[in-house]
Parts: structure tokens; sequence; C-alpha cells
């Protein structure tokens, strides 16, 4: 059975600066074969404003909607590799936005080949998007900088799959400090407050300091960090690029009674994953993409937690604040 994740729905510290919203939402967490009680990969990042979509396996519009999730909100969308437990959900997610009137432009990033399967499909079935999708293909062995978003950056992580594959690492930018309003007195120039956010010292004209930043700014929060390695072998070349994020995403396909089944077939069993996760220190390690042959998951949890306790099972439905 599924236990519910205590990382889910976290509540913020109100002691601090508060963060942005920074969650994942796991809407499918199973492999190629679907079951009735696990889905095909997808999930969910709302970073402030906006939603990303990560892959999207048959049936994620409808476990959006089950969600209560708007799909019209998304706005990004990041597809790791033509499998089609990865992206057989997207050509109906896309046609359903534009039957919802959408105009907006969509940002789609994914292996080559999927603008031509697309395009292909919108063709025969002479489909007309009212909006319009941007398309960057991803090189599969190169950890590229995608993505330059106002709250995040958006770093492409060269998984080893059967097929060319990519993962996806999603680093907040730093935070501004913080004012300290009640230490400033009532007369400081509105442009001095934004110098001070900004990390500047105010400088009199002899250039001596008149307002320091340490003495009117405490530190913004902490940037958080995601990083999603769905389909791939175990591969400890990753571990210098996952360093240190706060929460990993990796495939657990296969426990490790079957690691050889694993290789063979470019999977991970749920210790590789965690023997990643150590290796790269990272804060919270979530793992998924099960087989439909296990009927359990309990198993899963106890082997990846013998190498990496913070080991988490990623329950479909459950959203976890990062």
């Amino acid at each position: 059975m599924l236990r519910p994740n205590p990382l889910a729905n976290q509540e913020a510290d109100h002691s601090r600066p508060a963060h942005l919203p920074f969650s994942l939402t796991i809407l499918g967490a199973g492999s190629a074969t679907p079951t009735l009680r696990l889905h095909q990969t997808a999930q969910l990042l709302t970073i402030g404003n906006d939603y990303m979509l990560v892959d999207c396996g048959e049936g994620t519009q409808l476990r959006l909607l089950e969600q209560r999730i708007r799909p019209g909100r998304l706005r990004y969308v990041f597809i790791s590799h033509l499998h089609g437990d990865h992206y057989f959900g997207l050509p109906p997610l896309l046609s359903s936005l534009n039957l919802g009137g959408r105009t907006e432009d969509l940002y789609l990033f994914g292996p080559r080949g999927l603008d031509e399967v697309l395009t292909t499909i919108f063709r025969v079935s002479d489909s007309r998007l009212g909006y319009r999708i941007h398309f960057q293909p991803v090189e599969p062995n190169t950890p590229t900088l995608l993505l330059d978003h106002p709250q995040v950056t958006v770093h492409a992580i060269p998984l080893q799959h059967r097929i060319d594959c990519t993962g996806y690492l999603f680093r907040e930018k730093p935070y501004k400090p913080h004012l300290l309003r009640d230490k400033l007195p009532d007369d400081v120039p509105v442009a001095y407050l934004k110098q001070l956010k900004d990390g500047q010292d105010i400088l009199g004209t002899d250039g001596e300091i008149l307002y320091a930043t340490a003495d009117y700014t405490e530190p913004g929060p902490e940037p958080r960090s995601y990083a999603y390695c769905s389909d791939t072998r175990y591969v400890e070349e990753l571990v210098p690029q996952l360093h240190g994020v706060n929460l990993l995403y990796h495939e657990a396909t296969f426990l490790e009674d079957n690691a050889q089944r694993a290789a063979e077939v470019y999977h991970s069993t749920a210790k590789q994953a965690a023997a990643i996760a150590a290796k790269a220190e990272v804060g919270r390690l979530l793992i998924g993409h099960f087989s439909s042959r296990y009927k359990q998951f309990d198993l899963f949890l106890d082997e990846a937690r013998s190498i990496f306790p913070e080991t988490y099972l990623a329950i479909e439905g459950q959203t976890t604040t990062i």
C-alpha cells in the first residue's frame, strides 16, 4: 500500500520572510503499463503563479481535473523522452486547451521529434490551435540552460535510457534582502529603499555610508531546488549536477532483486536511486515510476531508506512543498 507522504502540504514558517509558492504535485507515479492503482508519469510544479507540467503520460488532463487544477493555467511543459508513457497525454491536453479557448502562448521543451509528432497529429486531424506553441528541442547529452524564468532557472540533466532522455533541474533565483522597515527612519527616500533591497549601501557625497545594508535588511529566504530524473539507469555522473538539491525525484522502477533486469532495460532500483541521493547529499528523495509487476510498495521504501533515510514514495494526488 502507498503510505501518506509526511512531506505533503507542510505549513510555511512564518517567522521569516515568506517564500513564494514552490510545490510539486504527483499526477502519475507508474511506469509504462497503466494499472487501476497507478497512472503514467506526470508531475505539476507550481512556481509562483506559474504551472509547469513535467512529463505528460496518458490521461494527464483527467488527472489535472481530478486534482481541481485548471489546465488553462499551464504555461510551460517539459517532456523527458519519447516513450509513450511520458508524452501520450500531451496531444489531447493541447487539443483540450484549444477547445477551452486558450489564446496565451505555451512553451514546450522536449526531445527532437516531438514537434514532428504533434505537427502530424494536428495536420491529419485538421486541428488548428488558437494559441502559439513555442517548441525548444533539448539536446540530450548537454546540461543546457533551457529557461531563464523570473523566479527560476531550468537546466537539462542528461540521463541514460534506451533512447535519448533528459531530466530537469529547477533552481530558484536568489531572493533579495528583506527590508527591516521598523529600523528605518520615516524620512528615508523611496529610491534608497530599492538600493538597500538590491544589497547596495547608501553613500553620502563624501563617500561615507549613510545607510548600511547590513543594518537595515536581513537575508531573504534560501533559494530552493527540485531535480527530476525520469527513466534512467544508475549513473553516478549525475551526482555533481544534483548536489545539494532540496528535493530529488529519481525513478525506481524495480527492487534490488531485479537489478540485472533494471540494467538491461536502462532503469534503476530503489536502492540505486537512494545511492544517488546519498552521494549527491540532497535534502529529500521521492521515488516513483514503479513497475506494474509490484502490488505493494513498502519494500521500495525499506530498500531506499536503508541507504538514504529521507526517502518518500511519490504518491499520486499529493502535493509536496519544496
